[in-house]
This record gives structure tokens, sequence and C-alpha cells, in this order.
């Protein structure tokens, strides 16, 4: 009986969405042991300024961001989905070990960059090998698969930092080092995807742009950058929570608790989303959003912080499989690299405008600007996607 309820569960996907789930899985635990060393390796062990991190992280960001599109639209040109994402995904392992070799931070801007590149390399072709791993009326549980597997690695990602650090008394340079490990890992786990073969030609060019998409599409992607100007980095809400008086070591396993409960939660709204449509688990996780931007604006209780990370952890986890399948539903065929690389950069770039602004309510204004600023970009976005967003996307090819 379990076992067929089991099956029942994970019908319809394939070894395929497995193994980009061990991907992402491998990749982001790979990357998340850096999230909370590297501003320390920058400023304690290099001795460079605040102005410093910034830079370094702006320059990360926005190369990710900006490559997304193309490597989606040169991903369709080529046909070549699989070889792409496998050379940004050894671009992000390999550079990983020259970051904690550096001794000066332009080196660290420099392989930084280079990490980033392939991350932003990766992304779109290996989104596009998870939508073609299932049938269209299976592909919310194929993003949620893989949305399980990245968010799972960013729980286990900076746990895992911390046992090096605290637990076994290593330094800054051996988390870098052994970071490599689960990026290798996950250069295997991409390898062994079957790649099918695509006959349908790219129907765009770059220079094209969003001419080459329905109007739906676009629509689409006007609704996610409205959400997206006020949906800021999640290193604010680990600064807000700092500041009203959590522990560092307690931040940390917050910010865990939050990765678990999206990892958790992704697979169970990529399911719900085939079954029910996209469109309302969408706005449910745009609602969760702005309940807990709200919260932040205005509560100060530790514990009532604390679950309402928690409680971000369920928008994360919703938002990242659900968005990415809408995004996937209205690509036209042959063009699902392409879309899902707007989709991204567009998430991207709203994100680094949102992070911009949020930084200069939080030093100007006040900390709670920066979660009253995103309340309101949250309901602008759910009035935008009520409004835009089709109701039957889920049975999009």
């Amino acid at each position: 009986m379990k076992t067929k309820r089991k099956t029942r569960l994970f019908a319809g996907l394939t070894t395929n969405s497995l193994l980009l789930a061990l991907t992402s899985l491998f990749a982001d635990i790979s990357s998340e042991m850096l999230y909370p060393i590297l501003p320390i390796f920058l400023t304690q062990t290099l001795k460079a300024s605040g102005s410093i991190v910034g830079i370094v992280e702006g320059v990360a960001e926005t190369t990710q961001n900006l490559v997304q599109g193309v490597s989606g639209w040169f991903s369709d040109k080529t046909k070549r989905y699989k070889a792409i994402a496998l050379t940004g995904y050894i671009l992000a392992a390999l550079s990983k070990p020259f970051i904690g070799l550096a001794t000066a931070w332009p080196l660290v801007l420099l392989f930084r960059f280079i990490e980033r590149l392939g991350t932003g390399i990766r992304s779109a072709p290996r989104d596009a090998l998870i939508a073609g791993s299932a049938a269209p009326e299976n592909r919310g549980k194929a993003f949620g698969l893989e949305g399980f597997g990245d968010n799972l690695g960013a729980f286990i990602g900076p746990l895992l930092a911390i046992l090096l650090i605290f637990s076994l008394h290593r330094n800054l340079h051996t988390i870098f080092y052994l970071a490599v490990i689960p990026g290798l890992l996950a250069v295997g786990m991409i390898l062994s995807v079957r790649e099918k073969p695509n006959d349908i030609p790219a129907k765009t060019s770059i220079a094209r742009g969003f001419r080459a998409f329905p109007p739906s599409f676009r629509r689409y992607l006007l609704a996610a950058a409205l959400f997206g100007i006020g949906n800021s980095s999640n290193a604010f809400l680990i600064l807000q929570a700092k500041s009203l008086g959590i522990s560092f070591m307690g931040t940390i396993f917050i910010y865990a608790a939050f990765n678990l409960v999206a990892a958790l939660i992704s697979y169970p709204a990529g399911r719900l989303s085939d079954k029910i449509g996209r469109k309302n688990i969408l706005l449910l996780a745009l609602v969760i959003f702005s309940i807990t931007y709200a919260g932040f604006a205005g509560l100060r209780q530790l514990w009532i912080i604390a679950a309402l990370f928690c409680l971000y952890g369920l928008y994360q986890g919703i938002y990242r499989s659900v968005g990415k399948a809408i995004a996937a539903d209205l690509s036209p065929a042959g063009l699902k690299a392409s879309g899902l690389g707007w989709y991204a950069t567009t998430i991207g770039l709203t994100g680094l405008f949102a992070s911009v602004v949020a930084g200069i309510l939080w030093d100007k204004v006040g900390h709670s600007a920066v979660f009253i600023f995103g309340t309101i970009s949250a309901i602008a976005g759910i009035v935008s996607f009520a409004l835009l967003v089709p109701k039957s996307e889920s049975q999009t090819i």
C-alpha cells in the first residue's frame, strides 16, 4: 500500500527529474557553504572594507542576472542544453577554491565573478532540461522536486560551514577548498542526465527579444517585475533579526530553518499546481510574502520574528517552483530556455534594484521602511498577477 502511494506521489517524473534535483542539491550545498563566510573572509582575513564587500557582491549578482537571458537564448539556438549547463557547473565548482587562495580582494572579485558567471550560464539550460524531464501536466512536480533539492542544499550548506568552523576548528580557507567537492558532485549529476533530441528550431534572435514570446508571457514578466522591485535580498531579513537581538549563531540557524521549510514545501506546491492550476498557488505565495514583510516591519518579539522567517520559507519554496513552472508553461516550444532565462533575469535585476533601494531606506529612513516598501510592492504584485496571468497556464505546452 505504501509503495503504491509513493508511486502515485512521484508519478510522471523521470530519472532526469531526480538527477536534476540532485544537481541543484549539491550545487547549492557548495554555494551556501560560502554564503555566511565570504563577507567575514573579505573583511577579517583580507582586511577589505564594507564597501568592497558591496562591490564584490554587486558585480557577482549583476553578472549572474544579466547572463541568464543570453544563456537561455544561446541554449535554444544551439540545442546544447546539457553541454551549456555543464560548462556553467564546472566554472562555478572550480572557481571556489581559488577564492580561498586569494591574497587580496581584487582576486576574490575575479573568481567570484567567474563563479557567478558559471551560475548564470547554467540556470536557464538546466531549467529547460527540468521542463523537458516531465510532461506539461507534471511540470510543477518536476520544478518542485528541483526546488526541494535547491533549498535543501541551502539548508545543509550553512550548517556544514558552521560545523567545520566551530566544531572541527577549520579555518576559512579550508571551507573554500572543501566547497569544490559538492560542486563536482553536481557536475557528475548533470553529466548523468540523458538529453532528449530537440528538433524544434529556435524562432528568435536575441535582438528580437520579447517580440518572439506571446503576450501572456510578457504580461507575466511585467507582473513579476512589479512584485520584484520590493523583493530585496534575504540579507535584510537577517540584518533585522540581528538588530532585534538574535545572536549570530541563532540567526544562522533561523536562516537554515527558513531554507528547510522552503525545501519541504517546494514539491507539494509544485504537485498541487499541477492539479488545481498554478495561478492561485502563486497568489498564495505573494500573500504569505506580504504578511511576512508586514510582520518584520512592525513586530519586535524574537519568537515571532523566528516564526516569520519560517513562514517566509513557505513563500520561497512555493514561488521558486511554481513561478518557474508558469514561465515554462507560457514559453513557446523551442524557446523554453529563453523564456526561463528572461524570467530569471527579470527576477534577478528587479531584486538587485530592490536591494539597492532597501539599502538606502535602511540607512536613511529606518529599518521598518524596507519592509513597508516590500509589502506595498507585494500588494501591487498580487493585483498584477491576478489581472495579468491567465488561469489556464498549466495546460500550455
